[in-house]
């Protein structure tokens, strides 16, 4: 059976920020997003070396021939050829010294979705009108909310919400997860930078969903209306996949910082 994915996208400078320092990928078997970080531009450079160098396996990745086991490893090794990039472009450029990149990728196999996480950039499953969290954030809030000492709606407002346990900036001080999970025709996914779940709760991205399911066009710029209204600190980058019965295509668009 010919699978694909059919992406929405949307990405937004938000109402604080000078410039977009997040990335996505887009095509029909691959997609990802890429949220930098950095000053001196870093993070725009260093979400497109992620992005750009994730383009580059996409090829491979579709290859018929490709057993999973290779694929897999081919997909979490990426991980490691993107933060030593990012070594060389620090050792070229000395004022991105700290810049950095989160990556959080969807590949769509023959009969399986692979996931590649590294960082709080969300991947999340939307299910009988619940939104399922498929990613688990690389951050201190999340090591707290996993011990119980804080709960998710108090990581929410939590001054240090946004500081990173694993990130992709050239250390190799990285821990990349990989989950692979059965892939059916209807599946739809939400891939977003920390710019939309970091302003929004997840039951208020689902009420969201749940309004403009049956009109999904309208769905993400509704979601980035709602962003704006909390004051969009940050970039917003948001992915709505669906995997559908078509033939997948060789097209790949970037957008934000690697566009």
């Amino acid at each position: 059976m010919l699978r694909s994915f059919r992406v929405l996208s949307r990405t937004d400078v938000g109402l604080v920020r000078d410039g977009n320092e997040d990335s996505a990928l887009l095509s029909s078997r691959l997609i990802a997003v890429a949220d930098g970080m950095g000053g001196h531009a870093g993070g725009e450079v260093a979400s497109r070396i992620a992005i750009t160098t994730l383009k580059g396996l996409s090829e491979i990745l579709n290859d018929g021939n490709l057993d999973e086991e290779s694929r897999e490893d081919l997909l979490m090794n990426i991980s490691f050829s993107i933060d030593e990039k990012i070594s060389h472009e620090v050792e070229l450029h000395p004022k991105l010294a700290g810049m950095g990149t989160t990556l959080t990728a969807l590949h769509l196999g023959r009969n399986s979705v692979e996931l590649l996480h590294v960082g709080d950039s969300r991947c999340y499953q939307w299910k009988q009108d619940k939104l399922i969290q498929l990613s688990v954030d690389h951050t201190v809030m999340q090591e707290l909310i996993d011990q119980g000492r804080i709960t998710p709606e108090e990581a929410l407002s939590h001054p240090q919400r946004s500081l990173l346990t694993q990130a992709l900036m050239g250390d190799s001080g990285i821990d990349p997860v990989l989950i692979v999970f059965s892939a059916n025709i209807g599946d739809k996914y939400l891939l977003c930078s920390d710019g939309l779940n970091g302003v929004l709760s997840d039951h208020e991205i689902s009420s969201v969903i749940k309004k403009y399911q049956d009109k999904e066009e309208d769905l993400l710029d509704a979601l980035l209306d709602a962003v704006k209204d909390k004051g969009a600190p940050d970039n917003i980058t948001m992915l709505w996949v669906e995997i559908v019965e078509e033939a997948p295509t060789e097209k790949i668009e970037l957008i934000g910082a690697a566009q």
